[in-house]
């Protein structure tokens, strides 16, 4: 895991730059908007005190911050740690392993895993970072934990035109092995199924456990759209589709990203007053 570790931490240094991605292609701006919605109706009220680990150049934590919430970020790649600091307004961040972070028992009111489950091809380490999650977070707080669908790469490739052979057996593989391929271009990873996410929850300790496809069943028609006369009203269904059906299990695989929301054992359910509303 340490050489995979290291390769992650070079694609996101030297090949990619994760602080523009969320901005760019429809299937990252219905991702973004999305989420920011999911956050806005399941953290806690402002101040509560947010642990962001794999946050990544703090795109999710401005716009906490913003709202008046506490959020430290944590991630392994040190140039994410830099432009986290660096922004406008500059984040509490550190460079820290997901699977043994550097903070205390029962700290936070919520804890975000946005990215690392994902980068974990091993079963346990995945685990370990849920475990490390449910640690810091006080009994009765919220974990929110991303994964890819197991599905999301071959739909990618059939919306924007790109699914030749090598990618139709990659498709074959994926219905058994959720291990990404790094020679196609994306680095170490593992893309879920809804009930391998919503079981190693339940394997951390986390209770009340609900998975929501994030983009929605319509992500792929607003990629393949993007470039045409109809791109934004394609958008605009997807976005809405994802607001209507991201809850509906049927159609839940279908989205590009699912996140599991779950509560630490020991302290109240997850409810409480409306939250206001998140920039998006």
């Amino acid at each position: 895991m340490e050489q995979q570790s290291g390769g992650i931490v070079a694609y996101y240094t030297d090949r990619y730059r994760e602080d523009l991605r969320l901005r760019g292609r429809p299937q990252a701006r219905l991702e973004r908007q999305r989420t920011l919605e999911i956050l806005r109706e399941s953290l806690p009220v402002a101040p509560a005190r947010i642990l962001d680990v794999g946050g990544g150049t703090g795109e999710y934590a401005r716009a906490l911050v913003a709202l008046g919430y506490q959020v430290r970020l944590l991630d392994l790649v040190p140039a994410h740690v830099d432009r986290a600091r660096a922004g406008r307004p500059g984040l509490d961040a550190e460079v820290a392993d997901a699977r043994a972070l550097p903070e205390e028992d029962d700290s936070y009111d919520a804890t975000l895993l946005l990215g690392p489950l994902y980068h974990l091809p091993d079963h346990t380490d995945r685990c370990t970072a849920l475990t490390e999650a449910v640690r810091v977070t006080r009994p009765g707080g919220l974990v929110l934990a991303a994964a890819i669908s197991r599905f999301a790469g071959p739909l990618d490739f059939a919306a924007t035109g790109r699914l030749d052979d090598r990618m139709l057996e990659e498709a074959r593989v994926l219905l058994t092995d959720g291990r990404n391929d790094p020679t196609l271009g994306f680095t170490h990873a593992y893309f879920h199924r809804v009930e391998e996410l919503v079981g190693e929850c339940h394997a951390a300790g986390l209770v009340d456990v609900t998975v929501e496809g994030i983009e929605g069943p319509a992500w792929i028609a607003a990629e393949a759209g993007a470039h045409g006369p109809m791109a934004e009203q394609l958008f605009t269904a997807a976005l809405l589709l994802a607001r209507t059906y991201g809850s509906e299990p049927a159609l839940v695989a279908a989205s590009a990203h699912l996140l599991a929301r779950a509560t630490v054992p020991g302290g109240p359910s997850r409810t409480g007053p409306t939250r206001p509303g998140l920039p998006v």
